[in-house]
């Protein structure tokens, strides 16, 4: 009688993000990854695979065996159906070695599950099976993130010091090339810089002066001379899927008092909260570096209610990935970190009649603290 346990990871791994880091091998068809227990304790990984892609993933996927659903063909036969036909194939697969159980994470289609339980194998969901292995990255992730990042720091220069240098006409806007620079425009000179490095951009912020008091409004219409802009880049490589995420802000011209009263108090909170970041520490306890940094500034937290009244409206910074945001949350209740967790730490103030200021870099955390990604100066001066 079956007693054996393995684990499965299935989807297409273009888009399920857990099963691509597992193999490393981006492909738009149907896969599933089996780790299949052997008589001396360890595990064979054994990838199935549309037939044409199994050269390629023979020499590049992170697996022992390469198979396509064919070689797990049930007695029924295979579904013309590219997924169903992968997710029997699954099932015949794991009955022919005998597995009686399966070990599944959050990531696995039902289809798979329902094809594993027809053939009498029992599906476990575990909701935090390769969480924490997911935040804790390699050597070869820790790379493509700093790359991620180092591309980001060019978009971001490029787009600062295009307001920076632009000229203000009488009523304040600002002119770019003999055009108004809006933010629409800006927006469009970052996803083409990125296009050409190899990037995917989703829409970048690009906030203005009283816009900026919500933090997540991706701006619109004219910038405008002697207000902060908030530029928040997070592009995607297209090649490894891992992502930048950098903040930020300019303004052009002379600097309010205010806002530069604001600029400052974030910077600082952006420094105690990095410094604070070492293995073990938690998220809230990082998120509490920054809430008691601003008070030293003498500003709270709390959604923007009261005109020209700054205050911090979200957490302190997130996991960063092969997903923008992933875990674990740099807010309260934030979990312990683990060494090789990549963050993101943006601390940021905005208030009603002003707008907002936000400062954001990517950082590591190593055995004994934490290695900044980010060169780039934190100025609002771009000039």
């Amino acid at each position: 009688m079956p007693t054996a346990t393995a684990t499965v990871m299935a989807g297409i791994p273009a888009t399920n993000l857990s099963l691509y880091r597992a193999i490393r091998f981006k492909v738009g068809d149907p896969a599933a990854l089996l780790l299949v227990p052997r008589t001396d304790g360890t595990a064979e990984r054994l990838l199935i695979i549309r037939d044409i892609e199994m050269d390629r993933a023979r020499r590049h996927a992170r697996a022992d065996t390469v198979h396509c659903p064919a070689d797990f063909e049930p007695a029924g036969g295979l579904s013309g159906d590219r997924e169903t036909a992968t997710a029997q194939s699954v099932a015949e697969c794991l009955r022919r070695r005998g597995i009686a159980t399966v070990r599944a994470d959050r990531s696995l289609p039902l289809i798979y599950a329902h094809f594993m339980r027809a053939a009498g194998i029992a599906v476990d969901c575990e909701p935090d099976l390769g969480v924490l292995e997911r935040r804790a990255k390699d050597a070869q992730e820790l790379d493509w993130l700093r790359e991620a990042q180092r591309v980001t720091e060019g978009a971001m220069k490029l787009a600062c010091e295009t307001v920076a240098r632009a000229s203000a006409a009488a009523d304040g806007t600002l002119v770019h090339a003999g055009a108004p620079l809006t933010a629409e425009r800006l927006r469009a000179i970052i996803d083409i810089h990125l296009l050409e490095q190899g990037y995917h951009n989703p829409e970048s912020i690009v906030a203005c002066g009283p816009q900026g008091a919500d933090c997540h409004d991706h701006g619109h219409g004219i910038l405008r001379t002697g207000e902060p802009v908030i530029v928040d880049i997070f592009p995607r490589n297209r090649k490894t899927l891992y992502n930048g995420d950098m903040t930020r802000t300019v303004v052009h011209g002379a600097v309010p008092r205010e806002v530069a009263a604001m600029h400052a108090a974030v910077v600082r909170a952006k420094h105690a909260a990095t410094a604070a970041i070492r293995p073990g520490v938690t998220g809230d306890a990082v998120h509490g570096a920054t809430l008691a940094s601003l008070r030293e500034s003498g500003f709270s937290s709390g959604q923007p209610a009261e005109q020209r009244v700054p205050v911090i409206s979200h957490g302190t910074g997130h996991g960063i990935g092969l997903e923008v945001h992933e875990p674990p949350l740099l807010a309260l209740k934030g979990p312990a970190l683990v060494e090789g967790d990549v963050l993101t730490v943006e601390p940021g103030l905005y208030a009603l009649g002003i707008g907002g200021i936000r400062v954001e870099d990517m950082v590591a955390v190593a055995a004994t603290g934490c290695e900044n990604f980010n060169s780039l100066h934190e100025g609002l001066n771009w000039g």
